[in-house]
């Protein structure tokens, strides 16, 4: 790497590394680094008047304060952090004092891993610390932390830029309390929805993400290209007609838990890349759907938080069963005034004038309805609700209802104000099937570019018979969200869809050398701020004759300095 790409503090680190191996010491060993406790496993065992406990720990070296031949320093490992004291004659008892004045005081930084052999006691003070006999060297940090100080509760000098935080979530899990405790909070939501999906005697499965045919929901998909096969295929935007394929296969039940992608919009509740839990299981409807979810969700929320209510927007949500059920049509009617059954599909493109929304001729009466749904009231529905009876129209793979024509069995979970789950009596009627696909097709080719395509595979599977089935979709990352109190879904992924980074931009060194600058310079006046010709053209040439040499100085580049003569001639030919 060029060294005028690094800051200061980077060339001090790197100076430092190099003279650890100058003494013999290597920054990054290869053999193993036998640990035996954990930081807050030391701390809840720890008693007074037992015989002092021999540890060995490992960790990240967080903040340090040195007072001649003694200091304190905190380590910061997988669960927490602890205080350890750090004398140079424990841990240099020979006449060889150079790992404490030197390695210790001078060559370690701050975010560097360091191991430590030592006994656990506590201070005058009255904090639990290990008393450090050893000390390796693991791991040199190059590049500087963020190092968050807290005083009384409150953190100085934050790393808390979200775009920063999330492009940088390996930093934001080191330096911010409370980022890694979100994660571990995600892991325990799909452990234990993985835990009641099994004991109910469910098949957790794979099926595949590059498809022919990109089914099992309305949205618009992401296209890549097969090389070998010479065929377009589409990341898969659910996984719902595979799993089917399985009921019909034989499965009693079958899950996934996976990834689904959706080449749509970005905001505090969307992400393209998105993981979501689907299960089908024979001889079930959306009754018994309805029930096993609520038992699923308070079991998650009191395996995450102890109890079935969470907290999020300074809301109180119980999860604690059973939910509201109401159907779509009555939610419509409740909050708008406007009765929606049985009305046509120009019907209710009137009252969308009425209500001055914004529509256009590509949507049929489905979209329509959930369109109004979506803005009126989706929002509305603060503690879980279930959504019930939606029209065929807006359902393409959802069975009639037994006793309500023109609606089906499907409902959606809304949990503050946001979908949670989707969820049908699924349909197993292979020639009313094939009849809904090609309503989408229509809607396709009126310019509904989320309408679903026509999977003929499926509609084979389906003629072999499928028994009556439920299934169901939920959210993980919504779900974690509610599960955790984060109002941005950003929070709850590790690495997020971000746009990509601005890149400040650089003349090439032609344009410098075009003026009689030696290419070797070029670099160095780009690192002084000047990265466009244009950008010298009005300075003063000793002020760049001295910048320019400045950076000479400090980085050691051993360069022939130009005169301040000649830094006027470059600037003098800039147009």
């Amino acid at each position: 790497m060029n060294v005028l790409e690094l800051s200061e503090q980077e060339i001090i680190r790197r100076n430092s590394m190099n003279e650890l191996r100058a003494m013999g010491i290597e920054p990054y060993p290869a053999a193993e680094y036998v640990t035996n406790a954990f930081s807050t496993d030391i701390k809840a065992e720890f008693k007074d008047d037992a015989e002092p406990r021999q540890v060995s720990v490992a960790g990240r070296m967080m903040s340090r304060r040195v007072m001649g031949k003694a200091s304190f320093i905190e380590l910061q490992d997988s669960k927490g952090r602890i205080q350890v004291y750090i004398t140079r004659d424990d841990i240099c008892p020979g006449e060889d004092k150079e790992m404490y004045n030197t390695v210790f005081k001078r060559l370690l930084d701050l975010g560097d891993f360091i191991g430590i052999e030592g006994f656990v006691f506590r201070t005058q003070m009255g904090e639990i610390s290990i008393h450090a006999q050893k000390l390796t060297v693991l791991a040199k940090s190059l590049k500087p932390l963020p190092i968050v100080k807290y005083k009384d509760g409150v953190a100085y000098d934050s790393f808390e830029d979200p775009e920063l935080r999330y492009r940088q979530r390996y930093v934001d899990l080191i330096v911010n309390d409370g980022v890694k405790e979100t994660f571990l909070k995600r892991s325990k939501v799909i452990s234990t929805m993985r835990a009641v999906l099994d004991e109910a005697g469910y098949t957790e499965v794979e099926t595949p993400i590059l498809q022919s045919i990109p089914g099992g929901a309305s949205a618009r998909p992401f296209i890549t290209h097969h090389n070998s096969l010479d065929i377009d295929l589409y990341l898969r935007i659910a996984t719902e007609l595979y799993l089917k394929r399985l009921i019909v296969g034989g499965f009693e039940g079958v899950y996934e838990i996976g990834k689904n992608f959706r080449n749509e919009g970005m905001d505090k509740n969307h992400n393209p890349e998105f993981t979501c839990m689907e299960l089908y299981v024979q001889y079930k409807d959306y009754n018994w759907m309805m029930s096993f979810t609520e038992k699923l969700l308070e079991r998650i929320c009191i395996a995450v938080n102890g109890c079935a209510e969470t907290q999020i927007d300074g809301k109180t949500i119980s999860f604690k069963a059973p939910y509201r059920r109401l159907p779509i049509l009555e939610a419509i009617k409740e909050k708008t005034g406007y009765d929606l059954e049985g009305k046509s599909e120009d019907e209710i493109r009137q009252i969308c004038k009425e209500l001055k929304m914004e529509i256009d001729d590509t949507m049929g009466k489905g979209k329509l309805i959930d369109e109004i749904f979506g803005e009126f009231c989706e929002g509305t529905f603060i503690q879980p609700t279930f959504i019930t009876d939606y029209p065929v129209e807006m359902s393409p793979l959802t069975k009639m209802h037994r006793s309500k024509p023109g609606l089906t069995e499907r409902f959606e979970l809304m949990v503050n104000g946001k979908e949670l789950a989707n969820a049908y009596s699924e349909l197993n009627d292979p020639i009313d099937q094939e009849e809904r696909f090609k309503e989408q097709l229509r809607l396709s080719e009126k310019g509904d570019d989320e309408a679903m395509f026509i999977d003929q595979d499926f509609l084979k599977a389906l003629q072999y018979g499928m028994p009556p089935t439920s299934g169901i979709g939920i959210g993980i990352d919504r779900l974690t969200m509610l599960m955790t109190g984060k109002p941005f879904i950003q929070e709850v992924l590790f690495f997020p869809q971000m746009r990509p980074e601005k890149v400040v931009p650089k003349d090439a060194p032609v344009k410098y050398t075009a003026l009689g600058i030696a290419e070797d310079w070029v670099p160095v006046i780009q690192k002084a701020g000047y990265n466009q010709v244009a950008d010298m053209k009005n300075v003063n040439p000793r002020k760049l004759h001295m910048d320019i040499c400045g950076i000479n100085k400090k980085y050691k580049l051993e360069l022939k300095n130009p005169t301040v003569a000649e830094v006027e001639g470059w600037i003098n030919q800039i147009q």
